[in-house]
């Protein structure tokens, strides 16, 4: 039985946002509201958080062994490397990369993805829906077999591959069978509907969605936030003047011989 692993990469040391992954909503850290939905998700398998080893990220050790979360610690810049020796570590067939900074992601999306990698598993070597992107934004899943994560481990040499771990396989469709899962409503959210968590308007946005919903339905999902900001638009203008911004925008180009699957 393939064994996944889904790693969760979290630090206090974020530029834009210091701490973010530790502010709170509903009364919970947003990096334990993180790991409980990911854990939702029915395919997630073990779920690990993935820090560094500088001393500014004890504090999420500690989180993490208080509330008997898995966790590795490693290089601070090398996200790459991270993501490797964490699947190393925990015998993984199978990674899961979900970023920290997504504590709305709806685990219905991340089964989609995982679930379209293992029904294709011969087909492909990496699976994500990021490539192009259409759920609102914070609903990043990216699924690769341990044999890709340990390739690019081993040939990524520019900066920027090795600080956000995938951009090796999205810039070689030559080497790499890559799919892509949509939305299945045919909509394309992605640069209109900001749920991640880079800016202090981002953090005010996700902290009075879950006000709103959590205490009522800890499962809340993607419809729900829907529904809620169609209710109360102007939750929807909180975080506005930062929709669309990608890190990926400048570094990535988009593989023309991509295979774009699913939901389509």
């Amino acid at each position: 039985m393939l064994k996944i692993v889904t790693i969760i990469q979290a630090r206090t040391g974020s530029t834009r946002l210091p701490n973010k992954v530790l502010f709170y909503a509903a009364g919970k850290q947003l990096l334990l509201h993180m790991v409980e939905r990911v854990k939702k998700s029915k395919y997630s398998g073990r779920v690990v958080v993935a820090t560094t080893s500088n001393e500014e990220d004890n504090i999420i050790e500690e989180l993490c062994e208080k509330n008997k979360i898995d966790f590795y610690r490693g290089h601070s810049t090398d996200l790459l490397d991270r993501h490797y020796k964490t699947a190393l570590k925990f015998d993984a067939d199978i990674v899961v990369k979900i970023p920290s900074d997504c504590p709305l992601i709806d685990p219905q999306i991340i089964d989609r993805v995982i679930g379209y990698f293992l029904e294709n598993i011969d087909s492909f070597d990496f699976v994500s829906n990021l490539q192009p992107p259409s759920y609102p934004d914070g609903n990043d899943v990216e699924v690769m077999t341990m044999d890709t994560l340990r390739y690019i481990w081993k040939e990524a040499k520019k900066d920027y591959e090795r600080e956000h771990t995938t951009p090796y396989i999205w810039n070689h469709p030559d080497v790499f069978d890559i799919g892509n899962v949509n939305w299945n409503t045919g909509f394309d959210f992605s640069k209109s509907h900001r749920w991640t968590l880079d800016y202090e308007e981002d953090y005010t946005f996700i902290r009075m969605i879950y006000e709103e919903l959590y205490h009522n339905n800890p499962n809340f999902s993607l419809y729900d936030i829907l529904d809620l900001i169609e209710n109360k638009p102007y939750l929807g203008r909180i975080n506005n003047k930062h929709v669309g911004k990608f890190w990926y925008n400048d570094q990535i180009t988009i593989a023309p011989k991509m295979r774009l699957e699913y939901g389509q």
